[in-house]
């Protein structure tokens, strides 16, 4: 019985070595994750996954803090510049596609990367899950803002009321979140928190986080936009205008881009713009911290002013044990 139960054994750990790897690298913005999954994947021979809301479109370069050209010819990635900024992308959409991408990077015997700071997009791959095809009800939406603004908080309260899973996992400022959930419930009848079911994904997963103390990752939030100044935000963001993309548009509302819409407008100055997409960013950051860290699968490695290449070795010690450790 004992030689049966450890061939059992043995053969449940050869299944797990088996299956394929898929490596997510999660984190609030600013913490160098592009940087340091390049220095993975040029280490392991993987293959970048982008898991971002905004990097997803075209002509959105400087303002999302895509991968730099660089960075691409040196490392494959893929899910950047697949949607037009006019269009709505949504995460059905996103969730597909990555899918595929993993699937197809696994075919050539590579590593595939999983990562970025949308913590939904990361979840519709890494659990799999099974996303409402519910298309967007625009009339739905205008009334729903317009009710927002005769009294801001109405429609988080209406979720509570109507779904209060949903509720729990959408932060009460995130209005785009809050009004496709109540459309969700609007069209099909039913709370969006009981058709988002998680399948379980076809590889085995390692989730890794970066985070750092919150004064460091101000600075470097600060920095950052400052950068992005100097580099061209201003005038990034008017060329979109300039092509007909409306300041409405599901991507226009991105961090640096919102912002400076005013200002091109003539309502702000620029100085103003850039102090509130200072604090937007930070807020954004912290959003960020609490949604993943409610992810108990999640290995943190507080990456403080250590270099990518350093972070990148600590990851692959870590997968190193974590391999070690299923045999």
């Amino acid at each position: 019985m004992r030689g049966k139960e450890s061939d059992r054994r043995n053969a449940r750990g050869e299944d797990a070595l088996d299956q394929a790897l898929l490596v997510a690298i999660c984190g609030a913005t600013a913490t160098g994750k592009t940087a340091v999954a390049a220095a993975l994947a040029r280490a392991l021979g993987g293959e970048i996954v982008a898991a971002d809301s905004r990097t997803i479109y075209r002509g959105m370069n400087i303002g999302t803090a895509k991968p730099t050209p660089e960075q691409r010819a040196a490392v494959p990635h893929h899910l950047l510049d697949v949607a037009d900024p006019a269009e709505v992308f949504t995460v059905a959409q996103y969730q597909q596609l990555a899918v595929t991408a993993v699937a197809d990077i696994l075919a050539r015997g590579h590593l595939p990367l999983l990562v970025g700071g949308s913590g939904l997009y990361i979840r519709a791959v890494v659990d799999g899950l099974q996303i409402p095809h519910v298309p967007p009800d625009w009339s739905f939406r205008k009334k729903a803002e317009v009710a927002e603004r005769e009294r801001p908080g109405s429609l988080y309260e209406r979720l509570q009321r109507a779904d209060p899973r949903a509720a729990e996992r959408i932060h009460p400022r995130n209005l785009r979140r809050i009004i496709r959930a109540l459309e969700v419930i609007e069209r099909s009848g039913r709370p969006i928190s009981e058709q988002q079911r998680a399948q379980p994904a076809p590889w085995r997963v390692v989730m890794t986080g970066l985070r750092m103390p919150r004064p460091l990752l101000y600075e470097r939030i600060h920095r950052r936009v400052d950068d992005q100044i100097a580099q061209g935000l201003v005038e990034e963001v008017r060329g979109l205008l300039l092509a007909g993309v409306p300041p409405a548009a599901p991507a226009m509302q991105g961090l640096g881009y919102k912002e400076i819409v005013p200002y091109l407008q003539g309502r702000v100055a620029l100085d103003a713009a850039v102090v509130t997409l200072k604090r937007n960013t930070r807020n954004y950051a912290r959003r960020q911290e609490i949604w993943f860290r409610r992810d108990p699968r999640i290995r943190w490695l507080d990456v403080g002013h250590a270099d990518a290449e350093a972070v990148a070795a600590t990851i692959r010690a870590m997968l190193a044990v974590i391999e070690t450790s299923a045999r």
